[in-house]
């Protein structure tokens, strides 16, 4: 069974973007968010993914990715998306021996910019680049199922 291992860390300023690649514009919705598994169907407008994956909070979860036609996708976002479409542009950096997928959130969640790294081992050493900021890993508000139910523009940021 895939196992997907990955920590997630908040990102500050911009030093990140002299390094990074073209980006990619990903649109996904949720058509189940249980507590067993979430069902999301992704379009980057020229490929479809339906994706099953474990809703366990931490770096493990259990994941299965299937590609379907991108037409398929969009339909299933019109019709059975719950909650607001997540929207973001991903933008690829090579750090060390590394790929980091840096989130830059749109739409409902603008103002978020989250910085994804996947590994072999939950507890593998990598390189951290200067412009990583606290890991949100273990945070669910960060997590993309929680983001559709509740999305970044709505928190409550103001300091107490």
């Amino acid at each position: 069974m895939p196992l997907e291992i990955e920590r997630k860390f908040l990102v500050f300023g911009d030093a990140w973007k002299e390094q990074s690649e073209d980006a990619v514009y990903l649109r996904q919705g949720y058509l189940n968010i249980e507590k067993q598994c979430s069902v999301r169907v992704r379009t980057d407008g020229h490929s479809g993914w339906l994706n099953i994956k474990g809703v366990t909070i931490g770096a493990q979860r259990r994941e299965f990715e299937y590609e379907i036609p991108v037409k398929e996708a969009e339909e299933l976002l019109q019709y059975f998306s719950t909650g607001p479409l997540i929207e973001k542009r991903r933008y690829f950096v090579r750090s060390g021996r590394h790929i980091w997928e840096i989130d830059v959130f749109e739409g409902e969640n603008k103002g978020l910019v989250v910085a994804e790294i996947e590994l072999e081992d939950p507890d593998e050493d990598f390189e951290r680049p200067n412009w990583l900021g606290a890991e949100v890993t273990h945070d669910a508000r960060y997590y993309n199922t929680h983001l559709a139910r509740k999305p970044y523009l709505s928190w409550d940021l103001s300091p107490e």
